[in-house]
């Protein structure tokens, strides 16, 4: 052996071992990887041979932790999903006031609903797709405690400011309410052509639909409890 070839075999012996990664750290790098594969190719469009080159494991490691690629989406998607809606609705509640003042808490409310779906856009948009295409992931979508939390308060809100026999049943206008929230910044690029309007302006036109809608149910609701 010369000493070149000597000096290349103590370098390649010194070399430090790659440290073992936990469960927890290989768990966690499944995840990850899992959300950004979701996100980027859609719940059909994902694979988990994907998801595991993404990871920097293997296929079978994905599987000793999830059964199936369903059962990685809930976990990729669906369910921190659910613990972001959670969280958003324990932090904003649904706002109360007489009419003077129930404008601009609703403004505020809707903007805080706005960042929030802005901020997870791309979940949303695994979760629509997901949903679309293969229901068998993401049935029931009413599973998730946060959103169904949501819809409950917002329907006693408005069912305690307009009583009985509003025009559009709150239950069924809280949630026309989030979809069009939802569905103006999801599609925002879509729908509203570059130069058309800044996003402030955009933000401010949902807020204002979203507002005088539920307003306009109630000024309806009180009409016919006046023509009684």
């Amino acid at each position: 052996m010369t000493k070149a070839q000597g000096g290349k075999s103590a370098a390649m012996t010194e070399q430090p071992r790659r440290k073992r990664r936990s469960s927890e750290e290989v768990a966690d790098r499944i995840l990850d990887a899992a959300a950004e594969e979701f996100e980027n190719a859609g719940y059909s469009g994902a694979t988990t041979a994907a998801i595991a080159r993404r990871a920097e494991v293997t296929e079978a490691q994905i599987f000793r932790f999830y059964g199936s690629k369903q059962e990685l989406f809930r976990a990729a998607i669906f369910k921190p999903l659910n613990r972001h809606l959670v969280a958003f609705h324990e932090a904003n509640q649904v706002p109360l006031g007489d009419n003077t003042t129930m404008r601009g808490m609703a403004r505020r409310y809707i903007n805080e609903l706005q960042d929030f779906v802005e901020q997870h856009s791309r979940m949303f948009m695994s979760l629509i797709v997901a949903s679309a295409y293969s229901p068998e992931a993401t049935n029931p979508v009413s599973d998730m405690e946060g959103l169904r939390a949501y819809f409950e308060q917002g329907a006693s809100v408005m069912t305690n400011r307009v009583g009985e026999g509003a025009p559009v049943d709150p239950k069924l206008m809280v949630r026309v309410s989030f979809v069009a929230v939802l569905a103006s910044l999801m599609f925002k690029d879509w729908l509203f052509p570059a130069g058309m309007a800044k996003d402030e302006d955009i933000r401010d036109a949902i807020a204002d639909f979203v507002i005088d809608g539920i307003m306009a149910n109630e000024r309806l609701a009180d009409a016919a409890k006046a023509s009684d």
